[in-house]
This record gives structure tokens, sequence and C-alpha cells, in this order.
């Protein structure tokens, strides 16, 4: 195959850090993580499971550990790209090659390693769950209407609970409660007709 000097990584999305990516690449390489493409980025896999990738921005190329959360960041070197985004993912970002410590990028790789091969992830949070007093009301005078809502999956009782708990007015809760009664008793969930 014929390389194409113009052609652009697509994990070096400024194309500016090529030797910088590469010389993180061969540091890498020295671990047990193999190279996968994801989301257009090189992601190194332990198991099946992402541990880290690189890439390349406008002022910075940097490794992301993606659950980086758990690793002890002793040298202080890793960042929360998006604070309340990402719980778990963490970047260490260098602006040269010569920021690239390999001894201590190594340490944090390994150590990621290592809590992969624990099983070291966030769970996703548990929805909370959601109480319809009005619903209740209605469900106590009509047993029918309880049953049937009983019948459910409990992501589709959540669903309609949502949808009814989200309006802020009873009045508007009321004709909600009203439009989805017919469904309930026909044993028809409120997204069904999406699905």
């Amino acid at each position: 195959m014929e390389s194409n000097p113009d052609k652009k990584h697509v994990w070096d999305k400024v194309n500016n850090w090529e030797e910088e990516l590469l010389f993180l690449k061969s540091i890498i390489e020295k671990t047990e993580l193999v190279e996968t493409i994801k989301w257009g980025a090189p992601i190194y896999v332990y198991n099946k499971r992402n541990v880290i990738g690189i890439g390349g921005f406008k002022n910075y190329f940097a490794i992301w550990f993606l659950n980086g959360v758990f690793l002890k960041d002793e040298k202080k070197k890793l960042i929360n790209a998006q604070e309340d985004k990402t719980k778990s993912m963490r970047q260490w970002r260098f602006t040269s090659k010569d920021e690239v410590n390999e001894k201590d990028v190594l340490e944090y790789i390994k150590e990621a390693i290592e809590n992969e091969k624990q099983g070291k992830v966030i769970a996703p949070s548990k929805k909370e769950a959601i109480i319809s007093v009005l619903l209740n009301k209605e469900m106590e005078l009509n047993p029918a209407l309880k049953e049937a809502f009983e019948k459910f999956k409990p992501y589709k009782q959540y669903e309609f609970l949502e949808y009814i708990e989200s309006a802020k007015q009873d009045k508007t809760k009321l004709s909600r409660i009203e439009k989805v009664i017919p469904m309930i008793l026909a044993n028809i969930g409120l997204n069904d007709k999406y699905r």
C-alpha cells in the first residue's frame, strides 16, 4: 500500500503532533495493551476492555485513561477534561515531547492495567425511584389498574412514573394519568409505539 504523505491521521485532529504521538505509541507498545481503533482514535485494550487512548488536539496531545479516576496520580498529572460529564475518565496532557517521561508514563499505564485486572469500574448510577402519589390514589380506587401496572417490567413502570411526575402542576399530572390509564389497562407501554 502506497503511503500518502498528505493523509492525516484520524487520531491527530490537527496533525501537528505526529512525532509525539508515535513516541507515546512506542512507550505503550512496551505494555501488554493491544491497539484498536475506536471513535477514530487509537484505544488500547486489555482483555477487550478499553484502558487508555491517545490523541492530538490543537494545543496539546494527551493520553486519556478511561478509568483514570482509580489511579493514585501521585505526580498530580491527571485532569478531568469535562467535570460534569465524565466520572471516570482522566487526561494527561503534554505540550512537547520533552514533557513525556517514559518511566512515569509506563508507571501510570501499568497501574491502569492493574486496575482493569481487578475490575475497578464505576457502576452507572442507579435511577432514583419515582413515586406518584396521584397514580397510587388512582390504583387504590381501581384494583384492575394496579394489577395491570404491576405486570409491566420495572423500566416501563419507570417511564410512566417519569412521564406523570415530570409535570410541574397537579392538574397536568392528573391529565397525564387520564391519558395513560387506558394504555396501562391495555398493557401498552408508554414508549411501545417507538420501540
